[in-house]
Parts: structure tokens; C-alpha cells; sequence
């Protein structure tokens, strides 16, 4: 049953993840979350996630944001990045997610989600049959509070961490 919340993998931040693996594994897609993925909650992108879009498609990956924000706020943060989008995803609802699939022009199994959201991103990404890894939430600079969504992800945080069903698609992180 807990199950439908774990994801494929764990990484402790995009920064971690080793994107030619994942092309090794033969995926050709990632599909990213952006708010608590890639920068805090309503911050622009930085140079240093501007730099990891150019050091995902020089690994010969596409890429896609799917999120739940506005228009005018993924025009602001990929004002430096050159991928696709689609807004007011409505996730964890399966048509932003297939919608995604097929504006990459790949198959299921060739895209991989990223996000931090056991609930929203995750559930998302499974219940569309597309492989996800989990990263550490980003919190603002001084914020210590984490809400109702995060407290509630601790159990099943530490179901997944001692199920057998951890880590489904292997090694992807730079140290291992």
C-alpha cells in the first residue's frame, strides 16, 4: 500500500545526481519540479542550476519543467535555461505527467521525474507509470518550519528507507 508513495530512487539534491548515468540506464528525459527541487519556494533560477540545464543536455538529456505555478512564474525562472515547460500542471493528476511524456517525444520508460514531494510529485509520476527520484526538500534561507505535508512524509520517509523497494533503478548518484 506504501508502496505507491516511494520512489525509484533517492538523491539528496539535483546536484548529486549523476545525469550521464541516468543516460547509461537509457533515459532520455527529465522531467523536473521546480519550487523545493531546483530553488526554494519562489526564487529565480540560480547560475548554478542554470549551469546543471547545460550540464543535463550536454549529457544528451531533455528536459521538461511540470509544475503547478503560473505562467509568468516559469517565464521567469528559465529566463536563462532553454527547456520545455507546462504550468498549471495540477499535478499529482496523470495528464500533466503523459503530457510531458509526449512533448519530449519519448516513451514511459525513457523519462524520469524529479521533484520533492512524496504526495504530489511522487504519486504523480507513479500513478503515470514514469520512473521518479526523491530529492531533499530546499528550504528558504532561516526557515525551519515544514508544514503538515512534510511531517506526514517522515513514516513513509522511513518505510521506504527500509523497503526492499528502495533504489528500483540502481546507482545515480556522483558517489556511488
Amino acid at each position: 500500500m506504501l508502496s505507491r508513495y516511494y520512489p525509484a530512487a533517492y538523491a539528496p539534491s539535483v546536484f548529486d545526481i549523476d545525469y550521464s548515468k541516468l543516460y547509461s540506464k537509457g533515459y532520455r528525459g527529465i522531467i523536473f519540479d521546480i519550487d523545493s527541487t531546483l530553488v526554494p519556494h519562489g526564487n529565480d533560477s540560480t547560475p548554478q542550476v542554470d549551469a546543471l540545464f547545460r550540464e543535463i543536455h550536454k549529457a544528451g538529456l531533455k528536459t521538461l519543467l511540470l509544475t503547478n505555478n503560473d505562467e509568468e512564474r516559469v517565464r521567469r525562472f528559465i529566463r536563462n535555461i532553454d527547456t520545455l515547460y507546462i504550468c498549471d500542471a495540477e499535478k499529482p493528476a496523470v495528464t500533466g505527467y503523459l503530457r510531458a511524456v509526449e512533448m519530449l517525444g519519448m516513451e514511459k520508460r525513457q523519462v524520469v521525474y524529479i521533484g520533492d514531494q512524496l504526495f504530489i510529485d511522487i504519486v504523480g509520476a507513479n500513478n503515470s507509470g514514469i520512473d521518479s527520484i526523491l530529492v531533499h526538500y530546499i528550504l528558504h534561507e532561516g526557515e525551519t518550519g515544514l508544514g503538515i505535508k512534510r511531517n506526514l512524509e517522515k513514516p513513509v520517509l522511513w518505510c521506504y528507507r527500509h523497503s526492499r523497494r528502495r533504489d528500483r533503478i540502481g546507482s545515480i548518484t556522483k558517489e556511488e
